[in-house]
C-alpha cells in the first residue's frame, strides 16, 4: 500500500441493483465507465445492502451499525447526531468531508460529520413519512404506487435529473477547488445521485442507446414465484393488481430504468475525467455503491422493501489499481462493512474494539482487498412500511435465510438457486441447516422487544406530526450555503492574483 494517505470519492446511485450492471453480468445494460472501474477495480460479487430502504440503509453505511442498533428504522426516523460516523473517523485522521446529492438524513443534524454539504437534499428530513404497523390497512399518501410504471418512459426534465446535475456541478466544482488550493490534506468527497430510482423517465437520448427489441422483461414472472406473505402484503401497498400491467409496459420501464442507468454511467464518467484532469486520480481510491437494489418486475415486485436478489444486493467497486491489483471477491459483504475498510484505507492498519466510538456490526474489507481471506456474512433488517414486525436476513456461503415475528421462515441455497424459487425451509433434508440459522437470528435479534421499540417510535413520531401538521413540521432541510464575498472577482486580492489562483494548471508566470 502507497504511504500517503488516499483520497476518497465515493459515487452512490440510488436503487441500482446489481443484477442490471453488464459488470454483473446483465446482457442489456450499457455502462462503460462503470465496466472500466469493474475491470480496473476489485469488484465485490456478494454485496449487499442493510436494509432494502433508502434512509435505513445509508444511516447503515455512514454508520457501520445496523438499524436495530442505531434507530433509523424507517425513512422518517432520525438519524441521531450522537451517531459517530465514518466521516468522523476520518476527520480524525486529518482529512476533510463533502458530501453532494442525496442522503436522506432524518432530523436536525444534517451533515452527520461531513464539514461540508455541497448541496440539498431531494427528500424531506421530517417525520412526515413515518409507518404505522398498528394499521396495516391503512394506505398512507406516501407510499409507492404503480404510477411510476405507469408512466414510465420519455421526459425532458424531471426533479432527479435537476438534482443530479447540481450534484454533479457541484461535486466538479470542488475537485477543481481542491485540485487549485495548496493544502496537502487528503478528502473523502461522496456524489450520491438519485438516479436509477423511480418515477422511471429518462430523456430520449438515453432511452435511443438501446433498441426497444433488446430490453429484457423479468426472469421470474409473478406466477412463476411461490407466494410469499411479505411479497402478497407489498403489491397490495403500491396497487399492482393482477393484469395491470402486461409486456409491453414492464418493457418500456425497464428500459427507462436503463436509460437512467446510461445517465449515471455518463455522471460518474465526468468525475472520473475530472479526477485525471485535476491529477488527483492517482492518489484517489473510487468506491462504487448503491443504497439498495430495484425489483424492476421480478416476482411481480417492484421497488424495493424486500430481500430478494434484486432488491438487496447492491454493486461494491473498489477501485485502487496502485494500491490492489483487481480482482472478484465471492464472499457476503454489506455496506456497513465500509467504515471499518475506510478507517483502514486512511490509516493502514485495522480499527480495534478500543478505538471503536460505538459498537460496530461491520468489518473491515481490506484483506479482502489484498487477496486474503476475508469476513464472509451479512446481517440485514427491513423495519419499515409493508411489513407488519421486523423483518431479518442473513447472507452467508451460498445460504440466504430470512425470518419475521409470525411469518413461515425462508431458506434458499443462492448459488444453486439463483432466482429464489425453492424454500429450503419446507424441506426435511435442510433441516439441520434451518436450525442453525434459527439459533443464531434468536441470539443476534430479540425480534419482539425490538418490535416494541418500532411501534413505540413509529407512535411518538405519527403523534408529532399530526399535532403540528404540514404548517408546523420542524423545518430541518439542509440549506447550502456559500460564501459570495470570496467567488469569482473580489477586491480582497489583486485580479492577478485571482485569476491565477482559479486557473488550473497555474500559468507559468505565478509558479
Amino acid at each position: 500500500m502507497l504511504s500517503k494517505k488516499p483520497n476518497i470519492v465515493i459515487l452512490m446511485a440510488d436503487q441500482l441493483a446489481a443484477g442490471a450492471l453488464s459488470a454483473y453480468g446483465n446482457n442489456v445494460s450499457k455502462t462503460p465507465n462503470i465496466d472500466k472501474l469493474a475491470r480496473e477495480g476489485v469488484v465485490f460479487n456478494s454485496a449487499y445492502c442493510n436494509s432494502p430502504l433508502c434512509a435505513p440503509s445509508r444511516a447503515s453505511l455512514m454508520t457501520g451499525q445496523l438499524i436495530s442498533r442505531n434507530g433509523v428504522y424507517d425513512n422518517a426516523a432520525e438519524f441521531r447526531a450522537e451517531s459517530p460516523t465514518f466521516c468522523h473517523y476520518l476527520r480524525q485522521e486529518g482529512y476533510r468531508t463533502y458530501l453532494a446529492g442525496k442522503m436522506h438524513f432524518c432530523g436536525p443534524d444534517q451533515l452527520h460529520g461531513f464539514d461540508e454539504r455541497l448541496t440539498t437534499d431531494i427528500y424531506p428530513a421530517d417525520f412526515g413519512w413515518t409507518p404505522d404497523w398498528r394499521h396495516p390497512e391503512r394506505r398512507l399518501d406516501w407510499f409507492h404506487n404503480m404510477s411510476s410504471v405507469l408512466d414510465a418512459g420519455e421526459c425532458i426534465r424531471t426533479n432527479q435529473l435537476d438534482f443530479d446535475d447540481e450534484a454533479l456541478f457541484h461535486t466538479r466544482q470542488k475537485l477543481f477547488d481542491l485540485a487549485r488550493r495548496n493544502d496537502d490534506r487528503p478528502f473523502l468527497l461522496m456524489m450520491s445521485l438519485t438516479h436509477p430510482h423511480d418515477p422511471f423517465a429518462i430523456p430520449r437520448r438515453y432511452l435511443d442507446r438501446y433498441r426497444a427489441q433488446d430490453i429484457d422483461l423479468p426472469r421470474v414472472a409473478a406466477g412463476d414465484a411461490p407466494p410469499d406473505a411479505h411479497s402478497r402484503r407489498l403489491r397490495a401497498m403500491y396497487q399492482l393488481t393482477d393484469g395491470l400491467l402486461d409486456d409491453d409496459q414492464i418493457r418500456r420501464a425497464r428500459h427507462a430504468y436503463y436509460g437512467a442507468l446510461a445517465y449515471v454511467d455518463d455522471r460518474f464518467g465526468e468525475v472520473r475525467d475530472t479526477l485525471d484532469a485535476t491529477g488527483l486520480a492517482d492518489d484517489t481510491i473510487i468506491i462504487l455503491i448503491s443504497d439498495h437494489g430495484e425489483m424492476l418486475g421480478e416476482r411481480g415486485l417492484w421497488y424495493k422493501m424486500n430481500f430478494f436478489e434484486g432488491a438487496s444486493r447492491v454493486p461494491m467497486i473498489i477501485h485502487a489499481p496502485g494500491r490492489f491489483a483487481p480482482r472478484r471477491v465471492e464472499q457476503s459483504v454489506s455496506l456497513a462493512d465500509l467504515l471499518p475498510t475506510l478507517r483502514e484505507l486512511a490509516t493502514g492498519r485495522p480499527l480495534t474494539e478500543d478505538e471503536q466510538a460505538a459498537p460496530l456490526d461491520g468489518r473491515s474489507l481490506v484483506p479482502h482487498l489484498r487477496g486474503e481471506t476475508g469476513p464472509d456474512g451479512v446481517y440485514a433488517e427491513y423495519l419499515a412500511e409493508g411489513a407488519l414486525a421486523p423483518m431479518v436476513m442473513i447472507r452467508r456461503g451460498p445460504w440466504k435465510f430470512i425470518a419475521s415475528l409470525g411469518e413461515p421462515d425462508l431458506l434458499y441455497d443462492v448459488r444453486q438457486d439463483p432466482r429464489e424459487l425453492v424454500n429450503l425451509a419446507l424441506s426435511p433434508a435442510f433441516a439441520p441447516q434451518l436450525l442453525q440459522f434459527q439459533r443464531e437470528a434468536r441470539a443476534r435479534w430479540n425480534l419482539s422487544d425490538l418490535n416494541r421499540h418500532i411501534l413505540t417510535s413509529q407512535r411518538a413520531r405519527l403523534f408529532l406530526t399530526r399535532a403540528l401538521g404540514r404548517s408546523g413540521a420542524p423545518d430541518w432541510d439542509y440549506q447550502p450555503w456559500q460564501d459570495a464575498s470570496h467567488r469569482f472577482i473580489r477586491n480582497h486580492q489583486s485580479l492577478d492574483e485571482q485569476e491565477a489562483l482559479a486557473r488550473y494548471p497555474r500559468p507559468p508566470s505565478t509558479l
